[in-house]
């Protein structure tokens, strides 16, 4: 169950569970607060606990306000792009056949025909970031469900607004958003690895916190890099 309380300016998620410790998060893009409370805590116990931590929610806030984004894609020449955390400069080649992208030292290589969009280059990239996904993330699931003991029937990539990847441990299938093709490889497994954890434990309670710890002690660095990286144009969360 999920409710509401206002301090001010601020808006509280509170959801109840079946925790014994208070969870509070600051999310990206907007400032989001949200707080996990266990079942048997107060309403009034929780405005407490929020009014305490008043002075870090503001400058976790303000931090999201200043981090860096990136512009719109336009798919120009000389345009900056990202692969698994590194810049590259796009270069836009002209060529009547089949839309081809490689990588040549420190670029992006589009080879499209004359005339194609934005819009369709636009797709081409990101059916490529997809491959690149597709590519990479069969090994890193191999590697995880030895380590966690569990089995994934199906991994689907999508470009998701506001999650890096979910999880339906009913029918077994983790997604994970193609815009992790972007970002740093450690960021990705860190996401693969928390998605796949929900095969152990479906909800973030105090077990699926202690699991993780466990089996990937330095994620909340990785999961900190993830909000650090600068934000796409339509400003995703985590």
């Amino acid at each position: 169950m999920t409710t509401q309380i206002k301090l001010g300016e601020i808006t509280v998620d509170v959801e109840r569970k079946d925790i014994k410790n208070v969870h509070l998060s600051v999310n990206p893009p907007d400032g989001r607060v949200r707080i996990s409370a266990p079942l048997r805590m107060s309403v009034d116990t929780v405005r407490v606990f929020v009014i305490t931590k008043l002075g870090w929610i503001k400058r976790q806030q303000q931090k999201l306000q200043e981090q860096e984004r990136e512009p719109p894609r336009e798919c120009i020449d000389r345009e900056s792009h990202y692969l698994w955390g590194k810049r590259y400069l796009l270069k836009i080649v002209e060529k009547d056949a089949v839309p081809f992208i490689t990588i040549k030292h420190n670029k992006i290589v589009l080879r499209i025909r004359p005339g194609t969009s934005d819009e369709q280059k636009q797709f081409v990239l990101a059916e490529w970031y997809r491959e690149q996904l597709k590519e990479t993330v069969p090994g890193l699931v191999a590697k995880w469900e030895a380590l966690l003991g569990v089995k994934v029937d199906k991994v689907f990539y999508r470009r998701m607004k506001t999650k890096w990847g979910s999880c339906n441990h009913y029918a077994r299938h983790i997604r994970i958003n193609t815009e992790l093709a972007k970002k740093p490889p450690e960021c990705l497994e860190y996401v693969v690895m928390h998605e796949m954890t929900h095969l152990l434990e479906p909800s973030h309670n105090s077990r699926f916190i202690s699991l993780i710890d466990q089996f990937m002690p330095k994620w909340k660095f990785y999961k900190n890099e993830l909000n650090r990286s600068p934000l796409g144009h339509e400003e995703w969360g985590c």
